[in-house]
């Protein structure tokens, strides 16, 4: 089956993510688009596997299977984690909303070291871009703010929110180069040590429900192993045409 055609036949959720899921959209953002697709069972059992992400088809889209969603989300990977709490969502299926019905099972303090990590990696590459032209990728800078501020708030409360609200305009300033970024450092040092803070005294689980979210995989891919084979019917078809003809 082609990666194309398990987009458009098997996503259970897309969503909207990037600068207008999280309130920084501008006249020239760009629409990221992100979905997760359940490839039938019945095509695991060939030697050839569905694959565990697609790009495309359209210009800034990316969709993962099931699995490998869920996998991601269970490391507490920011990017999958934020994509289960987009506010805007284009298409959901019984599926997805069952798989909505999880975010919380997949929230942990692993999303400390997670958020952290992958936002010191950020930052590194914004020093070296200071280094070498005097000055940062601005927008770059503005969304790891963003991912710094989210990490916090989702320590300190439990529950991950990706909207800016009133920071906006605050963060935009950043991304317009209005911000020296002495003072933007001072910010992520901050914010840094406010997740640091809120970690020791989350509410949340020290390591996400596994169990639970294995439970809802092995039911979708048991429900999807009794459908007809999508290979079988596709030769099926080719055979039937050539007789018609």
């Amino acid at each position: 089956m082609h990666p194309e055609t398990l987009v458009r036949d098997h996503t259970i959720y897309a969503c909207v993510m990037g600068s207008r899921a999280f309130g920084l959209a501008t006249e020239s953002s760009d629409t990221d688009r992100r979905g997760v697709f359940l490839a039938p069972t019945a095509l695991f059992w060939r030697f050839g596997k569905p694959p565990a992400h697609v790009e495309g088809p359209a210009a800034e889209q990316f969709s993962w299977e099931l699995e490998r969603f869920c996998e991601l989300a269970l490391r507490a990977n920011p990017n999958v984690l934020e994509c289960l709490h987009s506010p805007l969502v284009e298409h959901v299926d019984d599926t997805g909303r069952e798989l909505l019905a999880l975010r919380g099972a997949f929230l942990s303090r692993r999303a400390h070291e997670t958020f952290t990590r992958y936002a010191l990696g950020q930052r590194r590459k914004l020093e070296a871009d200071v280094r070498t032209h005097g000055a940062p990728r601005w927008k770059h800078a503005m969304h790891l703010l963003r991912l710094l501020i989210s990490a916090g708030d989702l320590l300190r409360t439990g529950t991950l929110a990706i909207g800016v609200g009133d920071r906006r305009e605050s963060l935009l300033a950043v991304r317009r180069g209005e911000v020296p970024w002495p003072e933007v450092e001072s910010r992520m040092n901050r914010l840094a040590v406010e997740a640091d803070e809120a970690a020791r005294r989350s509410p949340l689980p020290a390591e996400p429900d596994r169990r639970r979210v294995e439970d809802f995989l092995v039911r979708v891919r048991r429900d999807s192993a009794r459908r007809p084979d999508p290979y079988e019917e596709v030769v099926q078809g080719v055979v039937d045409g050539g007789g018609r003809g």
